[in-house]
C-alpha cells in the first residue's frame, strides 16, 4: 500500500480530523483513508443523469430548439 504525506495542514483541520476520527471510533490515519476513499468514489453526475433519463423512458422525443444567435466568447472583464 502507498503512503502519503500531507504538509502544511492547518492546525484547526488536524484538530477537526482528530475529533471526527474519535467520533467514528477510528484513528486519524483511518479517518483520512476513509475520507479519501469516499471522495474518489463519487458518482459521475453526467452518467447518473443519463441513467435516470434511460430509466424514465429516454429523452428522444424532447424538442431541441434551434439556436438563432451566434455563439460568442465570455467577457471576464
Amino acid at each position: 500500500m502507498a503512503s502519503l504525506v500531507v504538509r502544511g495542514l492547518e492546525k484547526s483541520v488536524k484538530e477537526q480530523l482528530a475529533a471526527q476520527a474519535k467520533e467514528h471510533g477510528r484513528s486519524m490515519e483511518a479517518e483520512v483513508r476513509h475520507i479519501l476513499t469516499q471522495a474518489t468514489h463519487r458518482p459521475h453526475v453526467g452518467l447518473a443523469l443519463m441513467r435516470a433519463a434511460q430509466e424514465a423512458g429516454g429523452v428522444e422525443d424532447l424538442p431541441v430548439p434551434q439556436r438563432a444567435d451566434p455563439a460568442r466568447s465570455a467577457d471576464f472583464g
